[in-house]
């Protein structure tokens, strides 16, 4: 649902992750005088359910958001490694490293040179590449993630602006219907 500026409620518009895009309501008078607005209570009812779409919105929002910030820093440490690791393939020395087994508890290891890694891709799968091609991959991964971040985050300013206009809209019906509420009151104490 989506409000417009004359204070009609149209079909959703799209942007931004299909998020709705609310419109501030200009006017409540010509609002509430629209089919569908029968009361205060209702129009209040619509814009609250509207609000709570929005919250669960911006809650997986900032759970993606947390997810890309911890995965861009694993994806950047992985490519030293692998750039410390091309360093040292020509080498007949082993690298001397350290194994993470568990939390805080590590493993010292010695790995011969190689020129193949193997990545864990997710879902419990782990595929082997050449140095090259797993740098290359990791380099677009790592561009991707950044992307999404961004685009999370404009998404994110973007959803709490709605919110905020929602916010604003149910003050608004709530305030004009204590107007009138007060108007018939006043009329039926001079009565």
């Amino acid at each position: 649902m989506a409000v417009t500026s004359e204070g009609g409620v149209t079909g959703l518009k799209r942007s931004h992750l299909g998020i709705p895009e609310v419109v501030f309501m200009e006017d409540v008078d010509a609002f509430m005088k629209k089919p569908g607005n029968e009361s205060a209570d209702a129009v209040l009812k619509k814009l609250d359910e509207q609000y709570q779409k929005y919250k669960f919105m911006e809650l997986n929002l900032k759970q993606k958001k947390r997810r890309l910030k911890n995965q861009i820093p694993e994806i950047k440490q992985t490519l030293e490694i692998l750039k410390h690791m091309q360093k040292k393939k020509d080498t007949t020395e082993p690298m001397e490293t350290k194994f993470l087994l568990a939390d805080n508890l590590y493993c010292k290891a010695s790995v011969p040179p190689t020129d193949k890694v193997c990545l864990w891709l997710g879902a419990n799968v782990m595929l082997e590449y050449d140095i090259d091609a797993a740098q290359t991959l990791l380099e677009k991964n790592l561009s991707t993630a950044t992307k999404n971040l961004e685009s999370t985050e404009d998404d994110l300013d973007f959803l709490r602006d709605q919110l905020t206009t929602t916010e604003v809209n149910m003050a608004r019906v709530y305030n004009w219907d204590v107007k009138r509420r007060n108007k018939d009151d006043s009329s039926k104490n001079k009565a």
